[in-house]
Order: C-alpha cells, then structure tokens, then sequence
C-alpha cells in the first residue's frame, strides 16, 4: 500500500477568512511566535482565533495583538493569558521591509492563517494589507457570483 504524501504535522489552526474580505492584501510573510506550553497544547487541540487581531511593530520587535488562545484544561497549576500579545519572530531584514511597507498611508498587518508546519512548529501567516471600501467589497462579491455562475454553466454544459 502506497504511503499518502500528506505531512501528519500540518495542520492549520485559525484561518481569518474575513481578512480577504476587509483587505486587499499585498503581501505575505511568515513568521515565527513565541509561546508557553500551555498554549501550544491549546493550539494542538485547535480552539484559537486570530479574526480580531493585528501585528504591530513595537521598540523593534513584532508583536502579535489580541489574539485569543484558550486556556488549556489539564495546566491549572499555571495557566497563561488567553488575549496576551505575542512576540512574532522574522528575521532583521524582514522587519525592515515590513517597517517600510506599513510606513506608508493606510497598510497594516493582519494575521491570515495560524498553523503547525511540517516540522511541527507554531507558525503566523501575516499580510501586508490596506483596507478596503465598500465599493471594493461589492466588486469583489460581483466577481465571486460571476466565478460561481460561470463554474456552474460549464458544468451543465460540459
């Protein structure tokens, strides 16, 4: 029997599906993030949400904000904070870029996707976005029904 090529250590935690509604975004990074034990095993057992919050950079370090990582029910003895921030890891070079991007009027960071890479270590997906009018949202929903349409036509007629 053929071994299935799917990494048992992926496995996505949070996914912000809003942000691609609310944002365009322009670019993505992946980062690192610093957490206690007790909040990796709330991450293995997949009960976070990153849908409200942001990255900033602050006295030149990232950091993660509200964030909500429920407590972890076997770590009474020393729980952690469920909406603490948490420091971001990326490398000096990257930090500079992004300092330079969100520099300029109306970009901002915004975490699109938690997740457990193939090594099996806690990574964030940031984006560079800058926010959309409602205009923009219109436009896009239009060119989401017509995808729709035109994926359900050929089927009909393939």
């Amino acid at each position: 029997m053929a071994k299935s090529k799917a990494n048992p250590n992926f496995k996505v935690v949070a996914d912000n599906r809003r942000a691609r509604y609310d944002y365009a975004i322009e670019d993505d990074i992946e980062c690192g993030i610093v957490l206690l034990g007790s909040e990796v095993k709330s991450l293995r057992e997949g009960k976070a949400n990153i849908a409200e919050s942001y990255a900033t950079i602050d006295n030149g370090e990232l950091w993660l904000v509200n964030s909500y990582l429920p407590a972890y029910q076997q770590a009474k003895t020393f729980p952690h904070e469920e909406r603490r921030r948490r420091k971001l890891l990326v490398s000096r070079r990257d930090l500079a870029k992004l300092w330079q991007k969100i520099g300029r009027e109306g970009m901002t960071l915004v975490p699109l996707k938690l997740y457990f890479n193939e090594k099996g270590r806690a990574k964030l997906k940031l984006g560079v976005a800058k926010g959309k009018k409602n205009v923009d949202k219109r436009e896009t929903e239009k060119k989401r029904d017509w995808q729709r349409q035109k994926a359900r036509l050929m089927r009909d007629r393939g």
